[in-house]
């Protein structure tokens, strides 16, 4: 399989991905529309706004895009699934901190993005996305973890068990090494505290022959598979709860330690901004409204 079949083959998956969950969410919005809303939310129900976006390397050279997938709605008060493929040079101190640019700073890189930020503060809110790399070596990366302001047992449970399903059809020891990788990962230093309550995260699924290129590949589908099979269930058990102004209060201050999160240490973020993309894109993870008090 030529590096040009890879490339594609993969980007055509995240594409098709993002499909298959604007599909789903929009269903979901649908199926909430007479159910309680935020002052201010849309009479009806959300649907996602495509926004197209090019980028061009530091040489002034093509560097490929990618598309901002929004919704604003009465479930979903913001959720975002963004998919890019883009490529070029990277500069020569950013290449110094990614496996295999210091031998050749030219890299592709095509994924998938997406936060979902949840107006029901019994609703988690999560993040969910899957990559492919390529330098002078090529690997997978991603993760999925849940976010609630208000955590339930049940729906940690739920949704860890989805992915655990994933981890194990395709490695041993991938549960227990990417679970552990996604505590330690979506730690807030500051706050000495984690973000959520846990997932997976992996990164460096290296693919130097064909074989292994399939295998870290379905293992990727397969995470984005566990996150549909997890996510929307837990969504239609919580949006029609009642809340009431405290919980609402707490979920905003959560939104906080989520953004701070976001802007200090996500690895994806400084991608983005190193690489110059998309500002709107790469801060679409960021909360509608939030609360430090």
């Amino acid at each position: 399989m030529t590096m040009d079949a890879r490339k594609a083959a993969a980007e055509a998956w995240f594409r098709s991905l993002r499909d298959r969950i604007c599909g789903e969410f929009e269903a979901i919005e649908k199926e909430g529309a007479d159910l309680p809303a935020l002052p201010g939310a849309p009479r009806d129900p959300g649907r996602f706004v495509r926004t197209a976006w090019t980028r061009s390397d530091p040489s002034g050279a093509p560097g490929g895009g990618g598309v901002m997938s929004v919704m604003k709605g009465r479930i979903f008060e913001k959720v975002g699934v963004n998919i890019s493929t883009v490529h070029g040079t990277f500069t020569p101190d950013f290449a110094a901190n990614i496996p295999g640019a210091s031998e050749d700073p030219r890299f592709f890189a095509t994924g998938i993005s997406l936060v979902a930020h949840m107006a029901n503060p019994h609703v988690p809110a999560v993040h969910m996305n899957t990559r492919f790399l390529v330098t002078t070596r090529c690997w997978f990366g991603g993760g999925a973890d849940l976010n609630p302001a208000l955590p339930r047992e049940e729906d940690t449970k739920a949704f860890k068990a989805q992915l655990k399903r994933a981890c194990d059809a395709h490695g041993a020891d991938h549960w227990d090494k990417f679970s552990a990788w996604c505590d330690e990962y979506f730690w807030i230093g500051h706050r000495n505290r984690a973000r959520g309550v846990g997932g997976i995260f992996y990164d460096y699924l290296e693919c130097p022959d064909d074989a292994q290129f399939e295998a870290n590949f379905a293992f990727t589908r397969a995470v984005g598979e566990a996150f549909l099979e997890a996510f929307p269930p837990i969504v239609r058990a919580r949006m029609g709860e009642k809340w009431s102004e405290e919980e609402r209060l707490a979920l905003l201050r959560y939104r906080g330690l989520y953004a701070e999160f976001n802007l200090v240490y996500d690895r994806g973020t400084v991608f983005g901004l190193k690489t110059g993309g998309n500002t709107d894109a790469i801060l679409m993870s960021l909360p509608p409204e939030a609360r430090w008090d």
